[in-house]
């Protein structure tokens, strides 16, 4: 069987999978974009789908304490912690059906110390400012990269960057931290020279909404849109994963399939 090959996540030493495996639907059904409504699996789907993951050689999970109940989830069902590359996320709390942001050192570092509890991890590998769209504010008024950075420092978290929602905070993302997480897709590559800067300062890339949040068509019947996708997204080589959710095995392997497949062409 052949296995998802890995990337370097720029000058950071952490090799990931080409995909990674999102897990705002192991934690969250409320206030998402999906285009049907999901009930949260139980433990045993949980256990399959990370089996499912593990088997194909994925090592990269995306996480965020705004993903519901996801990271205590994790922390219970993951097992060979040495084997997971974990994301997560600060910035951003879901709390009675609402999202507030908090940027502040003091719920930085509060956000961090929390999901290394409930992650029951002593080190996380990657963790992104959970952006609200005000990216240029962020990273020039707040104190959350400077905090983010002290913690790289301390050995709490090895990587950091922004999950952004804009060009200018892609390309100031990558002049002060690790790696960004973008959207890119096919007819949606506003963000690509974001990817092209990336590649020039050998910083990492982590794809998000490859799939448009399963909204993904294709007028041309022909044609896979998911592997059509996956093609043009893999094909530039700044990119070093993509991150994609799923709690249906059949649809994980299908997404695995055209992964592998993708990055064989």
């Amino acid at each position: 069987m052949k296995l998802l090959p890995t990337r370097q996540l720029g000058q950071t030493g952490i090799e990931v999978s080409c995909l990674g495996l999102g897990t705002v639907k192991f934690g969250r059904n409320q206030g998402v974009k999906y285009p049907t409504g999901f009930q949260l699996p139980d433990d045993q789907s949980v256990i399959e789908i990370l089996e499912i993951c593990r088997a194909a050689g994925m090592n990269l999970i995306d996480t965020a304490p705004a993903y519901g109940h996801s990271e205590e989830r994790l922390g219970k069902l993951l097992k060979e912690r040495e084997h997971w590359t974990i994301c997560t996320k600060v910035g951003e709390e879901f709390e009675a059906g609402e999202s507030h942001f908090d940027f502040s050192a003091a719920h930085t570092r509060m956000s961090i110390e929390r999901s290394l509890r409930r992650l029951r991890s002593d080190y996380l590998d990657i963790v992104l400012v959970h952006s609200n769209g005000n990216d240029r504010e962020i990273i020039e008024q707040s104190d959350c990269f400077a905090s983010l950075e002290k913690m790289r420092d301390e050995g709490l978290i090895r990587a950091f960057g922004m999950s952004t929602k804009t060009l200018e905070g892609g390309l100031l993302t990558l002049e002060r931290a690790d790696l960004a997480m973008v959207t890119y897709q096919a007819g949606v590559a506003q963000e690509q020279q974001v990817i092209d800067t990336a590649l020039t300062l050998n910083k990492g890339v982590i794809i998000k909404k490859a799939l448009n949040s399963g909204h993904l068509s294709n007028t041309d019947s022909s044609v896979d849109p998911v592997r059509a996708n996956m093609d043009f997204i893999y094909a530039h080589p700044g990119v070093s994963a993509i991150i994609i959710g799923s709690i249906t095995p059949a649809h994980l392997q299908q997404n695995i399939a055209h992964a592998i497949a993708a990055t064989s062409a």
